[in-house]
């Protein structure tokens, strides 16, 4: 619940700008990862901080593979390694479900949105409507850390 806070409007912010600009900006994924290593270091026991940073070093290596081979985008890769650092142990699995289930809506809800006029009318210029082959992941990824840390917040022990 500490994190939430501090995380929500970095998480609003990347989607706002990936759907915006299909950008994600290296600020925001600086301002995740200081919000984790000061909160964290406060908030939880050392070998659950340290393993934090292994899940965000470990990710952020496979993310710059993947985005080397063209598979996601560089943001994406670097926000995902950020969001990697609050991921518990013990709830991988169980985000590595949430993160489907969060692309597929995400996916969903973002082509039905492009498709309506009144989304189209009140945001003509974002770069996301305009791009067909191409889909905003910071809109999933921002969601899908929300969702988690409310989870882990309200629904864990």
């Amino acid at each position: 619940m500490a994190f939430l806070p501090f995380a929500l409007p970095i998480c609003l912010w990347v989607m706002f700008s990936d759907l915006k600009h299909m950008k994600i900006r290296n600020t925001a994924v600086l301002a995740l990862i200081g919000v984790y290593a000061v909160v964290g270091l406060v908030a939880l026991p050392m070998d659950q901080y340290l393993a934090g940073w292994v899940n965000g070093i470990v990710m952020l290596v496979i993310g710059f593979i993947a985005s080397s081979f063209g598979a996601v985008g560089a943001g994406d890769a670097k926000i995902f390694a950020a969001i990697s650092l609050f991921v518990a142990r013990g709830d991988i699995s169980k985000f590595t479900i949430l993160l489907a289930a969060c692309l597929l809506v995400g996916f969903v809800a973002h082509r039905l949105a492009r498709s309506s006029s009144l989304a189209l009318n009140l945001a003509p210029n974002w770069e996301s409507w305009h791009r067909p082959n191409e889909f905003p992941a910071g809109l999933s990824l921002g969601f899908l850390l929300i969702i988690y840390l409310v989870c882990a917040a309200f629904f864990n022990n």
